[in-house]
């Protein structure tokens, strides 16, 4: 079974962009991380992570090398990749922009929500990890911000979201309704009732929407999927918890100029 993966019809329609949300189907992973884990930094096999890795590489066209994602840490930190780097020499940031053709941009997620973005025009692309901190923390802005920067203009910005945990299944309690509150009091918008007295659910996806339209991003395209409520399909961190397992795979989410 090949490496299989959601595309956003929106980035798919650029002219030399290349993307994937890739699933946990395809790899060669066993036990809990299978199949396609692409968490460096799991408990897994690293032979196996290289080659799950390796065949994203090959259906994003690059050379393995070149798929590149940073040492996430849940920020507001964004870097510029300009050459291809190693798990020891990663930065610590949880966004990555490149203008470089055949280097793939990625994040890594297992609930969180990967946002993949591109300016064709420009030859720019961007890959933020936005998890509810680093959304909070402004790591939407940060990402569109460095990718102005290299020369990319907001309003041709195409931006797609990726799976996550999406509300239904993400219930919190009231200290962090009341941090998103005391911050906007329009962020309840983004909270309803939970299932258990005192707690909430939380639209992780509407509020990385609403922070890519506060950063005047043109095109805003949401491919759907909850991971934690698709378990054939996805990894999710809460749902691990929730079984009790040791451990948990990684999504790679990467976009890339072809070369």
């Amino acid at each position: 079974m090949p490496p299989m993966m959601i595309q956003s019809p929106s980035l798919a329609s650029r002219r030399r962009v290349r993307h994937a949300f890739f699933t946990r189907l395809g790899g060669v992973s066993q036990g809990i991380y299978q199949s396609l884990n692409g968490g460096l930094g799991s408990r897994d096999a690293p032979d196996s992570v290289r080659e799950n890795r390796t065949r994203m590489a090959a259906l994003l066209g690059v050379a393995p090398a070149d798929l590149v994602t940073a040492y996430q840490i849940h920020s507001a930190q964004v870097v510029v990749a300009e050459a291809p780097w190693t798990r020891e020499t990663a930065p610590r940031a949880d966004g990555v922009v490149t203008r470089v053709p055949g280097l793939a941009v990625g994040v890594t997620t297992a609930d969180c929500g990967p946002v993949l973005l591109a300016d064709a025009e420009a030859g720019v692309v961007g890959a933020a990890h936005a998890g509810w901190r680093g959304a909070f923390d402004g790591i939407i802005e940060a990402t569109v911000a460095a990718m102005e920067r290299l020369g990319a203009a907001r309003l041709r910005l195409t931006a797609a979201i990726g799976p996550m945990i999406r509300q239904p299944s993400y219930e919190v309690g009231p200290e962090f309704v009341t941090r998103f509150i005391e911050a906007n009091g329009e962020n309840q918008l983004f909270f309803a009732a939970g299932r258990r007295e005192g707690h909430s659910t939380f639209d992780l996806a509407g509020f990385i929407v609403q922070e890519l339209k506060r950063a005047d991003v043109g095109l805003i395209d949401d491919v759907g999927h909850c991971t934690y409520a698709d378990p054939g399909q996805f990894f999710s961190f809460r749902r691990s918890i929730h079984l009790a397992e040791p451990d948990y795979g990684r999504h790679v989410n990467a976009i890339a100029l072809a070369a």
